[in-house]
């Protein structure tokens, strides 16, 4: 004789941020047949199986396979090669990194210590430049930061970094999601670098890899019932995120952008990343005829709506008065006198000038000139007769 009081077979499969998958059961209680008469063979199959047809990976928690994040890296490297490319260093410079390589090889390392182009050549690729975006009304430069980078060491850094966070949500949450978690935070990343930075030229994708990072912390936050070692998993993330702010603080590091794009990623990750209840999810794939068929649990807890109506409007005034304060040629630091000290902290053992280094040659028959950019002051100088060795040599001597 069956149990009517035994407990419920039917699952729903859950992919887990921790483990690949996590089996969550649905309250469903199995009825007492209605006969003790035999059922025929093909009822008493479906009879019992049910969860053959009820343990799947519900929509709105399947795994995605990750593809954009692969394309974004793929982006930015080609854009470096392309970056090099057009900055020939053997003909605009006097001594370059790596000759072998021809014109893509790298500018020296005075002038830049991430094995990579000019400052003069990624301006022209499209870096951030406040001035231009500003009065010339290049307001795509704002975008197209995002996908340049300073140097070989640069890319690495943030494509590794990028592989690895950004594979993982992409898998969660598909590629409309985090494409726009991705992009809209380096956005963000750039608005408030603009307005705090505008003495200098700025590249990266970091902006919108913090921005992933804010993401998850929001993500978690929303999705708070869902996970099992939340409180260590909390921890753990903000270590990470503190760790990589606190790197910020070092000389020819643009943590404003760091700071942007996390902020704008936390807002995003409430609206984007929001996650129905398990309730309503047992309720939507329950059995018809069974009591959590028939119940009406709603498919948002209560505060994860008011999270993301405050994120959605933080997000709109923040970036219109974000956009209104860069095209006025508002510097925000006349604003706040102490903000400075969040992208960079002068010690005893660096400074926090970081205007670029530079030391370009024009040769014409027997006379060269050097034309040196060091701290915003540029200078030239005409020489005569002089061969590579000594023109390396003063080059070192006149620009540094």
């Amino acid at each position: 004789m069956a149990d009517p009081k035994r407990p419920s077979d039917i699952h729903i499969r859950v992919p887990s941020r921790h483990q690949t998958s996590m089996i969550h059961p649905v309250d469903v209680e199995t009825p007492p047949p209605p006969s003790p008469a035999p059922a025929p063979p093909a009822a008493a199959a479906t009879a019992r199986s049910p969860s053959a047809m009820c343990s799947r990976e519900v929509k709105h928690f399947k795994k995605w396979f990750p593809w954009l994040i692969p394309t974004f890296v793929v982006a930015c490297v080609v854009m470096l090669i392309i970056t090099m490319y057009v900055n020939d260093c053997p003909k605009n410079s006097v001594s370059c990194v790596a000759g072998f390589l021809g014109r893509f090889s790298f500018q020296p390392f005075k002038e830049n210590p991430l094995l990579g182009p000019s400052s003069s050549t990624l301006e022209k690729m499209g870096a951030l430049d406040v001035s231009k975006v500003v009065h010339k009304h290049q307001w795509w430069r704002l975008f197209t930061c995002m996908w340049l980078h300073g140097g070989v060491f640069h890319l690495l850094a943030n494509m590794l970094s990028l592989l690895v966070i950004g594979i993982r949500l992409e898998q969660e949450f598909g590629f409309v999601r985090i494409g726009l978690l991705y992009l809209i935070s380096g956005l963000g990343g750039s608005l408030l670098s603009s307005l705090f930075i505008q003495s200098n030229i700025s590249v990266g994708a970091s902006g919108a890899l913090f921005g992933l990072l804010g993401g998850m912390l929001s993500e978690l936050i929303t999705n708070w019932t869902i996970y099992a070692n939340k409180v260590s998993a909390l921890l753990t993330l903000v270590v990470i995120i503190a760790i990589n702010l606190a790197v910020g603080i070092l000389p020819h590091v643009d943590n404003f952008a760091h700071i942007g794009g996390f902020l704008s990623g936390v807002l995003l990750g409430f609206v984007f990343l929001i996650r129905p209840q398990f309730g309503w999810v047992s309720q939507r794939y329950a059995p018809r005829g069974s009591p959590s068929a028939s119940t009406s649990t709603p498919k948002f807890k209560v505060y994860q709506c008011i999270l993301w109506v405050v994120s959605l409007i933080l997000l709109i005034v923040g970036f219109t008065v974000g956009l209104v304060m860069l095209f006025r040629g508002v510097d925000a630091n006349d604003h706040c006198s102490w903000c400075h000290y969040l992208s960079c902290i002068p010690t005893s053992r660096w400074s926090c000038n970081t205007q670029p280094l530079s030391c370009l040659s024009d040769q014409l028959g027997d006379q060269l000139t050097l034309t040196c950019s060091n701290n915003g002051k540029n200078s030239t100088y005409t020489l005569a007769n002089a061969t590579n060795s000594q023109i390396q040599g003063l080059c070192t001597q006149l620009c540094s």
